[in-house]
């Protein structure tokens, strides 16, 4: 039996009753699956392999999946398989969001009003930091021989200075998801659900405002909007926070791109979203603004 197969066979609530079993689309590093039992979905994702190698730690997405339920902004988690590192979640009955959908007028509101509740429920089990993580892919890159963008590693020294200028006046961390892809919200009408905690950690909540943004391509109105709906006014310092993290969020999740490109078995094109994610840090780290967030972080 595929793995699957096996978890379902293994939900004693299930035994006896009409189940099929249907593969949905989407997913980088994982598959993907509703079920569906007596007429009632749940959803299923089986971890692809090697995902360990990205820094995948399961028995924290599973603490952070509770957490976000706690939260009310997560689906129910309703069995648990960890020999599998599989979860059984309630099937959320709403749309699949896209950066299109998210960038209509007002979403950016809605978005930050979500991402407020996760960070005001429980603390995860792990903290997260996206500076330590890109240390760590870079050093498997290194370790594995993994082709990484022309001119990384001469950006390196201006990745230390953002960490430096960033930690003058730290925020405290709270619980984040830390990878809030458009596709990571879904809208039932009424909320936003946050979803997918593979990368969850206690993290300084801008990086959480700015990799999401960033993964919208928002542009300075929209930055300043999820800016002022998150912490009630959008200050030169707190959008610098956010603007700086926008690189690292690039820095970080372009390496992770470069390894995909390397160990996965996904049909989708890795190195071009590598290269792409490292063009705009680039863009970003020469530009002419560049100086100024770097003051305002430290202000």
């Amino acid at each position: 039996m595929s793995i699957i197969e096996e978890v379902v066979s293994k939900v004693d609530d299930w035994k006896g009753k009409d189940v099929s079993i249907q593969h949905l689309s989407g997913g980088l590093t994982n598959t993907n699956y509703k079920v569906v039992v007596n007429g009632k979905s749940f959803f299923i994702r089986v971890p692809g392999e090697g995902t360990e190698l990205l820094s995948i730690d399961r028995s924290n997405e599973y603490h952070s999946a509770r957490a976000a339920e706690q939260a009310g902004v997560g689906p129910k988690v309703l069995y648990h398989f960890p020999e599998y590192n599989v979860m059984v979640l309630e099937f959320l009955d709403g749309k699949t969001m896209s950066k299109d959908s998210l960038n209509e007028p007002g979403m950016p509101t809605r978005m930050a009003q979500a991402i407020k509740r996760l960070h005001a429920g429980p603390r995860l089990l792990l903290d997260f930091n996206m500076f330590r993580l890109t240390e760590y892919y870079l050093r498997l890159c290194k370790e594995r021989g993994i082709k990484i963008p022309d001119g990384y590693l001469d950006r390196v020294a201006t990745v230390n200075q953002i960490e430096k200028a960033m930690s003058v006046k730290p925020l405290a961390t709270v619980p984040c998801n830390n990878d809030l892809l458009a596709e990571n919200y879904i809208d039932d009408g009424k909320q936003l659900w946050l979803i997918d905690y593979e990368y969850s950690g206690n993290n300084d909540p801008t990086f959480e405002l700015g990799n999401t943004c960033q993964e919208m391509q928002f542009n300075d109105e929209q930055i300043r909007e999820v800016c002022a709906a998150y912490f009630g006014e959008a200050t030169p310092g707190l959008i610098a926070r956010m603007k700086l993290n926008m690189i690292m969020s690039d820095v970080g999740w372009g390496l992770w791109a470069a390894i995909q490109a390397n160990i996965s078995t996904i049909d989708f094109d890795f190195w071009g979203w590598a290269i792409e994610r490292w063009g705009r840090a680039v863009e970003k780290m020469d530009s002419a603004e560049f100086t100024k967030w770097m003051k305002d972080v430290q202000a």
